[in-house]
């Protein structure tokens, strides 16, 4: 008896804290549908919630379903199954024994209790106010409290179990020795024995009834610092969210702003936040800012550092000079940031195009009211969007890292599209765009249509950050009766100059739905195989198509990047309208589940980093065909470029100013020119063959080559800029 008294916990010992359930994990079979029967799938159970994958490498990036446990019903049926119900859905699982269903039990049971009792009082108001320094005290020592009970029980619960079982033993020998000599030596054993039962039971008891009045004293603050915190964290993801917007319009500003800016102090001050004293936190310490231009001045510096060591106050302060004082940064211009709003005409799309279906898109007389006044040789220009991309992948000194920026920079220049429905301008033959971005992003860009029928262009781009790009494009479009589809056909050329890394891939299909009926949504389907024609490194993009029946993300992509010997190192995946991310591969295996009896490998990866996020769009742009901030800078006029720019093209330029009518007079005016001088070099052809030599159409700034695989491409062979320079024009046709 005196050894039980020890044993047991002592009264004075403060309160017991609430157990720390630890994840578990394991392979439980889940009924999907009657063709597919029950499927093996990855199931974690963490924080009252509980997940499920496909496979142990899907934790990194894609969850198929998670069922919260406060709210779900938990039923244990025969033969090793269980059914949670949560939210009207039922989920039918088993596991592989009864011991491991014994097991998953349990854990769903203690954490439904748990999820329960955090969810106590969840409704109760309080005042939101800061959690001060004493409270943060105060509940550390209720921790270490209740972390004490929780001691106290677990030795209650030893004793009980042990004492018990003597109990038990005892009332057996009981049984066989009635009538027995000994039989009230017995008695009083049982007697003893049931005496320190009980003793041990009522420590426990008052263990317990410790534990809970130490939760319910203390689950009110607790409830109140918690919304506090969440408050706090989404106050602080809008200041950020706001901090992004005004550093991509500060960035511009300070790169593209006029001479009026020199020397003048900016400032940017989020004024509805408030600062607290004192309240020195780092929990900031681990932020990472991933999809940050490197090359971005000192500002962005500033404001990072700002940020991180005041996440709910943000003031900065800065001057545009150089570090010498001596000079000022000389900003060129103010691009432009809105364009006239698109006026609300109504058009009968089906009128015009019905006896139209199968045929090349590009032959289709379309008035300016399907259009947006952009030509496709600027939709070609505006790829370059996120050419930071090529800049971060020119200072790789891995081919594969840089391999996986090549490809979150190829599936970027979808990210516009998701709201354009639109059909851009066919461009003339001979039509050119430029676009002159060297002193604010050190590239220039020139683009030409070589041909007609079929439509051609070809673009060439030289960065001073250590890459060029190049492409010769043929678009085949056709009208389906429900959608329209088109599939660019040629290949997008990048090197890298430090490297000499050359890369090459092709663009997706993409599709427009709802020609007839319906809202027009448009879709990217296919595969982009990306290679490092150097290195032989190879990256496969899939853009998964959009299906109604599918569970997968919408407009999904995913990849894996190979070296090679064909060894995966990297996973690619999201969406190619909102961001790409990559996981190193640390492992793999053989998984089953393939298609045709074949195995998947699976993966184990590290945590992803993100590669490309896309930029917020500019405000109204519903109104303003949905353009991007490039986008709106596109069509804006500049002096000194070729007499043959798009920016001069006038039907185009009517329509970005609203007036559709006198658009879509010029536009047949332009195109009956068009046919004529069509007709004319075909009856140039016709000379030549009877032997009378007349030339027939070449590019200025482009020629016709045979690259390494074979194909005949466009390769810019130079004088454009020099032509700018001198301003002789005098070789550009008159097509407008």
């Amino acid at each position: 008896m005196n050894e039980l008294v020890k044993s047991l916990p002592s009264p004075t010992l403060p309160g017991l804290h609430l157990p720390s359930v630890d994840t578990h994990k394991g392979w439980l079979f889940k009924w999907t549908n009657y063709l597919k029967g029950y499927q093996r799938r990855w199931f974690v159970l963490s924080n009252g919630l509980l997940s499920y994958y496909r496979t142990q490498a899907e934790m990194a990036h894609t969850c198929r379903g998670t069922i919260p446990l406060a709210t779900a019903h938990i039923e244990v049926g025969d033969t090793c199954h269980l059914v949670l119900t949560s939210g009207g859905r039922s989920y039918h699982l088993k596991a592989t024994s009864e011991g491991e269903c014994q097991k998953w039990v349990s854990a769903l049971q203690q954490a439904k209790a748990n999820a329960t009792l955090l969810m106590h009082h969840s409704d109760d108001s309080g005042d939101e106010v800061p959690v001060p320094q004493e409270d943060r005290t105060l509940t550390q020592g209720v921790l270490k409290t209740l972390a004490s009970k929780l001691d106290d029980l677990s030795t209650c619960n030893e004793l009980i179990g042990k004492h018990g079982a003597a109990l038990q033993r005892s009332l057996s020998e009981l049984e066989d020795l009635r009538g027995s000599t000994d039989s009230t030596d017995k008695v009083k054993a049982v007697n003893e024995r049931a005496t320190l039962f009980r003793i041990t039971s009522n420590a426990m008891i008052n263990a317990c009834r410790d534990f809970v009045d130490v939760a319910e004293s203390h689950s009110r603050r607790w409830q109140k610092a918690l919304q506090h915190e969440r408050e706090q964290r989404h106050h602080l993801e809008e200041t950020i969210e706001q901090l992004a917007k005004q550093h991509n319009s500060l960035e511009r500003a300070w790169r593209e702003n006029p001479t009026s800016y020199t020397g003048e102090t900016l400032s940017v001050s989020q004024t509805s936040c408030r600062s607290q004293e004192g309240d020195a936190s780092d929990e900031n310490d681990e932020a990472e800012f991933f999809d940050a231009m490197e090359d971005s001045p000192a500002i962005w510096i500033l404001m990072k550092n700002t940020l991180l060591s005041s996440p709910i106050h943000l003031s900065l302060s800065f001057s545009l000079q150089d570090t010498s004082g001596a000079n000022h940064m000389q900003l060129r211009r103010t691009r432009r940031s809105r364009i006239p709003d698109k006026p609300n005409y109504s058009l009968n799309l089906w009128s015009i195009m019905k006896n139209c279906i199968g045929k090349d898109l590009s032959k289709i007389p379309m008035p300016v009211n399907f259009n947006e006044p952009l030509s496709m040789l600027q939709r070609l220009t505006e790829d370059l969007e996120y050419s930071e991309l090529l800049d971060r992948a020119a200072r790789c000194d891995s081919s594969l890292e840089q391999m996986c920026l090549v490809a979150a920079f190829s599936v970027s220049s979808y990210s516009t599209t998701v709201h354009r429905t639109a059909k851009p301008f066919n461009p003339l033959l001979g039509e050119t765009y430029e676009l002159d971005r060297l002193d604010e992003y050190g590239y220039r860009s020139i683009c030409e249509q070589v041909s007609h029928h079929p439509p051609a262009a070809a673009h060439h781009v030289t960065s001073q950050r250590g890459w060029t790009l190049w492409q010769h494009i043929t678009i085949d479009s056709k009208f389906r009766g429900k959608y329209i589809s088109v599939v660019p056909l040629g290949n997008i050329h990048l090197q890298f100059h430090s490297s000499g890394n050359h890369y090459v891939w092709s663009k997706v299909t993409s599709t427009v739905h709802n020609i007839i009926v319906g809202k027009l949504w448009i879709d990217q389907s296919g595969d982009i195989d990306i290679v490092n024609t150097t290195t032989k490194d190879t990256c496969r993009l899939k853009f998964s198509p959009y299906s109604y029946f599918s569970r997968e993300v919408p407009r999904k992509v995913t990849g894996v990047v190979e070296d090679r010997e064909g060894t995966a190192h990297y996973i690619l995946s999201g969406t190619w309208d909102d961001k790409i991310e990559s996981a190193k591969i640390v492992d793999s295996s053989q998984g089953c589940g393939g298609s045709e009896g074949k195995q998947k490998t699976v993966y184990q990866t590290l945590p992803p980093k993100l590669l490309w996020k896309k930029y917020p769009l500019p405000e109204n742009a519903e109104n303003m065909h949905f353009f991007s901030s490039l986008a709106l800078t596109l069509n804006e006029p500049e002096e000194g470029v070729a007499p043959t720019d798009s920016r001069l093209r006038p039907d185009q330029r009517l329509m970005e100013a609203g007036l559709w009518d006198e658009a879509n007079s010029q536009k047949q005016r332009l195109e009956e020119r068009q046919r004529l001088e069509r007709k004319r070099r075909a009856q140039a052809n016709q000379a030549l063959e009877e032997g009378e030599y007349i030339e027939g159409y070449q590019p200025l700034w482009f020629e016709k080559r045979t690259d390494e695989t074979g194909d005949n491409i466009f390769i810019y062979k130079g004088g454009y800029w020099e032509a700018k320079e001198r301003q002789d024009w005098s070789q550009c046709p008159q097509i407008f």
